[in-house]
């Protein structure tokens, strides 16, 4: 029997032919591709005047860059049109070893590794049980004063309630006098909606990942959403050493004064050209994995031993997985392989690695949640005959 696979890589003709292209062209670092698959994803996303993309080699580069721009001090000018005003972080105070960073422990290592790499501290936030998703309510029993970012995860694609974290942060600025900043892991989510506008688009720092499993994949790379006006030309300089690469310099192989060292977080042209010819199919597969989600909503509702979880009306997963709960996990583990389905977590909780065993804390809805969920096969690849089998599978019971 031929396993269905839980993942597998979309590429298309048009991608692999362009990438040809670039690789012919004697020119495959940063250039004027990148700038291109800048402006094509601003467009897609309908990303505000003021949001603005940077492209990089990885998501965790791109969040890697956003947790070391915010230790800087100083204004930060976050814009909002549509209320006719600005929201601004007037006296940003900065980051420094040591502040607090709140993050869930349910996601790839990748989410939260960039905190320790920048010399923060990790505190530990539950997840809803419904959701999966951070718990807000503990999120807002967990901020002190020394909370500096609020860092979180739409899991599955399914998008976190931004208007609850927005009413926390304004909440902690009343009580503390500050405003976190948030940002939002969006690597499950390319083509979520909050609210009918896409995610990515509410005013939040926000990183993507274009690997190679993903919704829309350029064989690797990611990008970071910046609201901030003061972050936009730092980060063009950050991802390439602190090099301005749009100036003038008299020898063009010898960079100007750089005033502020950088990274290697660049994305190159061949990525751009695969990441650019694959947006535009994307449509297709963002439908099809929405299809076949919605189709075990309906199809395992009243499934004994199956609890499916939270799907509200005010958003839109682009379901990159499809998680639920199962009574005697294991065993239904054990089931879907002996019907050649591929099925698993996908993400192992973060807190139990020995590198972050400093910031051990209860996760009671965690410890009970990670022995129930699982993520079966949703994606483009999965037909309407194997969807139909998955969901055969499962009512036959375990």
């Amino acid at each position: 029997m031929k396993q269905i696979p839980l993942f597998k890589v979309h590429m298309s003709d048009e991608a692999i032919q362009s990438s040809a292209e670039v690789l012919s062209s004697g020119y495959i670092g940063q250039g004027p591709i990148v700038d291109k698959f800048e402006q094509k994803l601003h467009n897609y996303l309908e990303l505000p005047m003021y949001a603005q993309i940077v492209t990089t080699n990885s998501a965790t580069a791109a969040e890697h860059m956003a947790l070391h721009m915010l230790k800087k001090p100083g204004k930060l000018t976050q814009m909002f049109p549509e209320y006719g005003g600005s929201s601004i972080y007037d006296d940003w105070k900065g980051m420094e070893d040591g502040d607090e960073v709140l993050c869930t422990s349910l996601t790839c290592t990748a989410t939260n590794w960039p905190v320790l790499a920048n010399n923060f501290k990790i505190k530990w936030v539950d997840v809803n049980p419904n959701n999966l998703n951070m718990d807000l309510d503990d999120l807002r029993r967990k901020i002190t004063r020394k909370t500096k970012v609020i860092y979180f995860v739409h899991w599955g694609g399914y998008p976190v309630d931004l208007d609850e974290v927005e009413k926390i942060c304004t909440e902690t600025k009343l009580k503390y006098g500050f405003r976190p900043v948030v940002i939002e892991d969006c690597a499950h989510s390319f083509g979520s909606k909050y609210k009918g506008d896409y995610i990515g688009s509410h005013g939040n720092l926000c990183t993507f990942s274009f690997q190679a499993i993903k919704h829309l994949t350029s064989v690797d790379g990611g990008m970071l959403i910046t609201p901030f006006h003061e972050h936009y030309e730092r980060a063009k300089l950050l991802r390439w050493y602190g090099i301005d690469r749009e100036n003038n310099s008299k020898d063009f192989r010898c960079e100007a004064d750089v005033e502020e060292w950088g990274f290697k977080f660049h994305m190159n042209d061949v990525n751009a050209s695969i990441g650019m010819a694959n947006l535009k199919g994307i449509d297709k597969i963002i439908d099809r994995h929405k299809e076949n989600g919605n189709y075990y909503n309906e199809n395992l509702k009243d499934v004994a031993g199956v609890t499916l979880l939270e799907n509200k009306d005010d958003r839109e997963s682009a379901y990159w997985i499809y998680s639920m709960k199962v009574d005697n996990h294991d065993r239904f583990m054990e089931h879907m392989k002996e019907c050649g389905i591929m099925v698993s977590r996908v993400h192992e909780r973060n807190d139990k690695h020995t590198c972050v065993k400093d910031f051990v804390s209860p996760l009671p809805n965690l410890d009970k949640v990670i022995k129930e969920m699982i993520c079966i096969p949703c994606g483009w690849w999965v037909t309407d005959e194997q969807r139909e089998y998955i969901v055969d599978c499962i009512k036959r019971g375990w």
